[in-house]
C-alpha cells in the first residue's frame, strides 16, 4: 500500500519543491484547506524553518536552510520507514536519463523565443522532444507512487502542459503556471530532497 506523507511534511515538501508560492498554491499542491495549510506555515515560521517575503506586493513563502535540513531529515526517516530508498533511487536513476533531454528541449525553446541561435527549434520539435520524457516519467511515477503517494501527478502535470503547449507555446516553459519546465524541475528537486543529493 503507498504511504501518505503526513499533512506538514507534505506542507514543508511542497515549499521546498514549488521554491517560492503563496498560500492558495501550497494548499491546492497539497489538496488541503488554505486554513489548515496557513497554520502548519506559520507553526514552521515559528521554528525558523520557513519564511514569508513580499515582493511587488504578493506575497510567498520559502524555506529557509534549516527548513531544508528539518525537511530532508523527515523525508529521509519516511523513505526508511517505508523500505523505498533502493526504489527512489532506482527511479532517480532512470528520471537522469531523460533529465538532459528536457533540459536541452526547453533551454532551446528558451532562447527561440529571445531570438537567439541560427537554427531555433519549431514548436512541434520542441513538443516532440518532450515526448519520450513524457513516456518514461509515466512508468517512473508508477514505480514510485506504489510506495510513496506524494509522488502522484507529476505525469498528468507535464502531458497536461505537453497538451496545451500546441495552442500555446508558454506551456513548454513559463514560469507563471504548471509548464512542462516547471513541473519537470520540481520533480528533480522532490528527488533530491527525498535522497538527500545536492544538484
Amino acid at each position: 500500500m503507498s504511504y501518505t506523507s503526513p499533512i506538514d511534511v507534505r506542507v514543508l515538501h511542497a515549499v521546498r519543491t514549488l521554491g517560492y508560492a503563496d498560500t492558495p498554491r501550497i494548499a491546492a499542491h497539497v489538496h488541503a484547506s488554505e486554513d489548515e495549510v496557513r497554520e502548519h506555515l506559520l507553526d514552521a515560521q515559528a521554528h525558523g524553518w520557513t519564511v514569508l517575503t513580499s515582493y511587488a506586493g504578493d506575497g510567498g513563502w520559502s524555506l529557509t536552510e534549516a527548513g531544508k535540513a528539518h525537511g530532508e531529515r523527515r523525508l529521509a526517516v519516511e523513505l526508511d520507514t517505508v523500505g523505498a530508498r533502493a526504489a527512489v533511487e532506482a527511479a532517480h536513476e532512470d528520471f537522469l536519463l531523460h533529465n538532459d533531454a528536457v533540459a536541452a528541449a526547453c533551454t532551446a525553446w528558451q532562447l527561440a523565443e529571445l531570438g537567439i541561435g541560427e537554427h531555433p527549434p519549431t514548436l512541434y520539435a520542441t513538443i516532440t522532444a518532450l515526448r519520450a520524457p513524457a513516456a518514461a516519467l509515466a512508468e517512473i511515477e508508477h514505480r514510485l507512487t506504489a510506495h510513496l503517494e506524494r509522488f502522484t501527478r507529476y505525469h498528468h502535470r507535464f502531458s497536461s502542459a505537453m497538451g496545451k503547449a500546441g495552442a500555446e507555446a508558454a506551456w513548454i516553459t513559463g514560469t507563471d503556471r504548471d509548464s512542462c519546465h516547471r513541473v519537470w524541475f520540481e520533480l528533480h528537486e522532490d528527488f533530491i530532497a527525498t535522497l538527500g543529493l545536492i544538484r
